[in-house]
């Protein structure tokens, strides 16, 4: 580990154990156990990410706040949501931003009560029969093998829910079609550099776009899941004040997610931040439909 990493590392360490952050922690959570856990969990979070250690540390507690407040988990195995660095060249800084991860929305859903159940797989080839766009039918013929499945070469993806009232909602999207609605809105995709979430993984980025497309539009969103997808960036501070992320090139609305993580390119061999494709003067134009 170079001494640049390590001194990173140290400051979020030694800045999240300030009696000045300890107190927003505290004062915002009620609870010293739940505090105690909320900080181990950000903190090994940002233990196993280079990249991380180098954000401003207020930006890394406003999202893990949030993730909290949404009672989601750090943790980057679970996969519920990320902290993922951004590049502000206006200020200047790196920072940290909240992107909700598939698995996110799962939860989220879930817990509003209304669905009895919420499907999301990769379709793989030889398993589908035939898909009815109009009746919206699908029909397959499963791999039972699991290695089987997954060696597979996958060939689309399916989503679908159903309330508990009996209300049912499905849809199917080719590798294809997956691949155009990449490559139109992920600038970084589209470069091909290898460095973005759509290359590194394709499946689960396009669950969590099947899942966006499904219950964005047809599904009850619960204040939880409002409150995820209308994230603000604010930026919380030690003396319990806030302001903003902004700068122009920091996404303001959650249509921006993934615009967010295309915008971070970084060398895998340093962990360093290498390019942003963030326009300065002007923020990423996405709307809910578009991711």
């Amino acid at each position: 580990m170079s001494n640049t990493a390590v001194a990173q590392r140290t400051k979020f360490s030694v800045a999240i154990q300030t009696e000045g952050y300890k107190k927003l922690i505290n004062d915002t959570l009620q609870d010293p156990k739940r505090a105690q856990r909320f900080i181990a969990a950000v903190s090994a979070a940002v233990a196993v990410n280079p990249v991380l250690q180098g954000c401003d540390t207020g930006t890394i507690l406003s999202c893990a706040l949030l993730g909290e407040s949404l009672n989601l988990s750090p943790s980057p195995q679970l996969g519920q949501y990320y902290l993922v660095p951004f590049k502000d060249n206006k200020n200047g800084r790196t920072v940290a931003t909240f992107i909700l991860g598939y698995k996110g929305y799962l939860q989220l859903a879930m817990r509003s009560g209304q669905y009895k159940a919420i499907i999301v797989k990769a379709i793989k080839k030889g398993e589908l029969v035939k898909w009815d766009e109009f009746n919206e039918e699908i029909t397959v013929t499963s791999i039972a093998d699991p290695i089987a499945y997954e060696a597979a070469e996958t060939i689309g993806y399916y989503a679908s829910f159903e309330y508990l009232n009996g209300f049912q909602k499905k849809m199917y999207w080719s590798k294809g079609k997956m691949e155009q609605h990449a490559l139109r809105y992920s600038m970084g995709y589209r470069a091909k550099k290898g460095y973005t979430f759509w290359e590194k993984d394709f499946d689960s980025m396009a669950f969590k776009t099947m899942l966006r497309q499904l219950i964005s539009k047809w599904g009850i969103m619960s204040l939880e899941m409002r409150d995820a997808f209308e994230r603000d960036d604010s930026v919380v501070y030690a003396d319990g004040s806030a302001d903003y992320v902004g700068g122009e090139n920091i996404p303001q609305i959650a249509g921006a997610i993934e615009s967010a993580v295309e915008n971070v390119a970084v060398d895998e061999s340093t962990g360093e931040i290498i390019e942003s494709d963030a326009d300065d003067d002007s923020p990423p134009q996405v709307s809910m439909d578009e991711l």
